[in-house]
Order: C-alpha cells, then structure tokens, then sequence
C-alpha cells in the first residue's frame, strides 16, 4: 500500500524544481517506510537537500552506495572510471590489488571489488566523516578503509603491489565552486570538490608518487574533465607512467590511465 498519493509527492517535488519529479517519488516511496517519514523526506527534497541525502543511499554500478550527510555523492559518470580499470584488470589466477584513493564513500572501490572475484581492496580518505561511510560500503567485500593524506595513509606493505589504483580526486578550480549546483555546492564538503588554482593540485601529487605504489604493469585511473585532461596527461607522464585518455561521449566523462612500465627500472 502506498504511503502517500504518489501524486502529491509529484506535484510537491515539481513545484520545488525537481526535473525527475516522477523518479525521485518512486524512489522517495519505496524507501519510506512510514507516511510521516515519506512526508520528512519530501520535505527535505523540496527545501534543495540532494536526493542521494534524503534517501540515505545512491546507485552506483548496481549497487546502493550509503552516503551519509557530508560525504561526496558518487556520480553517475564515474562509472567510466571503473569500467576503465575493470577493462585493465589482471587476467585470473591471482586476486588483483585494489586502491580507492579519496575514496569519499568507496563507490568506486565497492564496484570493483563487486566484479573482481578475491579482490585485496584497500580505501582511503583524510575525511574522518568518508572514511565512516566508505567503511560500510566496502565491508561486504572485505574492504579495508584507512584515513590519511593520500598515500600516506596506505600500509607499506602495499607499496609497489597496487594493480589498480583509482583516484577520484577533487578537480573543481577554486573560483569555479561557486558556479556549481547549489546540491554540490551547499551539501557536500569543500576538500571533496576544491582542487587548487586550475583544479589539478591532488592530481600532481598523486601523479608524483603513483609509480611507487603500483607493481609494474599496474595502472592509475583519475577523472579530469575535458579541459584538464592534456595537463593532467603530462603530469601522469612525469611521474613515471605512460599515460592516455579515455573519453565517453555518453557520460561526458574523461579518465586519465598511466601505466606503470612493467620492467621497472
């Protein structure tokens, strides 16, 4: 039985601006377990609260994602970036070590390890809030999430050992915050989005010491947009790794891949 006129949730959604006001009720509804909290739930859409939030979860790559107030909402168009790494996975035997750098919620780090039987999954994230969330979204696959500054939160015994290494990282140019979409921009934590002058500060770093931590023929996948990508290609270039881009008209997603050599000098 439902708990609301799906009408009215309709008409309440789309007077508040919701474009999928049709969507976002079906969703609203079938995770409202009360009247009063599907009512709450309303509420809080309408007053520019991001959906993912209200409902407590986001789809990513078949799964539902958790995601907690406070923690970057996995995109949709990140998809790319693990159908890239999946499509560079080490061939069986042998389970293939996975790393979710900035892993926010551990999205990306969950999907891959959903489709890489025996995974050895590892996440990390200098939000304590991320780390939190990321901790309950890779559990089911024996996922272990670590908070720190970039690699400085890995174990040693990781470095060197890492065939997939995924690195979300924030890219947004500093004066650009403010023109993104006030569900970004209001709801979602500043060190999650900013990345520097031209957007590409926690990208260098990572470039820098990612040759260290992938074993040879182990790859880094990081989202740029269109814009960014050659300056990030280059910077994946002078770490060490031989780099190119993949492109999804689709998705309008661009991932910069740098391989390490698989003799190593």
């Amino acid at each position: 039985m439902s708990l609301l006129p799906s009408s009215a949730v309709v008409a309440a959604l789309r007077s508040a601006g919701c474009v999928f006001a049709e969507d976002e009720a079906e969703l609203i509804l079938s995770t409202a377990r009360t009247p009063d909290e599907a009512t709450a739930m309303v509420d809080r859409r309408a007053s520019g609260l991001p959906l993912e939030l209200v409902l407590g979860w986001a789809e990513f790559r078949g799964l539902r994602i958790t995601v907690d107030p406070g923690v970057f909402v996995p995109r949709r168009r990140t998809e790319f970036l693990v159908e890239q790494a999946l499509a560079a996975a080490p061939a069986p035997p042998g389970a293939p070590v996975v790393v979710d750098l900035c892993c926010g919620s551990g999205a990306v780090g969950a999907a891959l390890a959903a489709s890489l039987d025996g995974a050895e999954l590892h996440a990390a994230d200098v939000d304590p809030a991320a780390v939190r969330c990321a901790r309950r979204n890779v559990a089911p696959f024996g996922g272990h999430v670590h908070q720190g500054d970039l690699f400085a939160a890995l174990p040693a015994g990781l470095r060197g050992r890492i065939d997939l290494l995924a690195a979300n990282v924030p890219y947004v140019p500093t004066g650009e915050i403010a023109l993104l979409p006030a569900e970004a921009r209001d709801h979602e934590p500043p060190i999650a989005l900013d990345g520097g002058a031209d957007g590409l500060d926690v990208l260098r770093r990572v470039a820098a010491g990612a040759a260290r931590w992938l074993a040879p023929g182990g790859s880094l996948f990081v989202e740029t947009s269109e814009r960014q990508a050659p300056l990030a290609t280059e910077a994946l270039g002078r770490g060490g790794l031989t780099a190119r881009v993949a492109v999804s008209e689709e998705w309008h997603a661009h991932v910069v891949i740098g391989t390490r050599p698989a003799r190593a000098s």
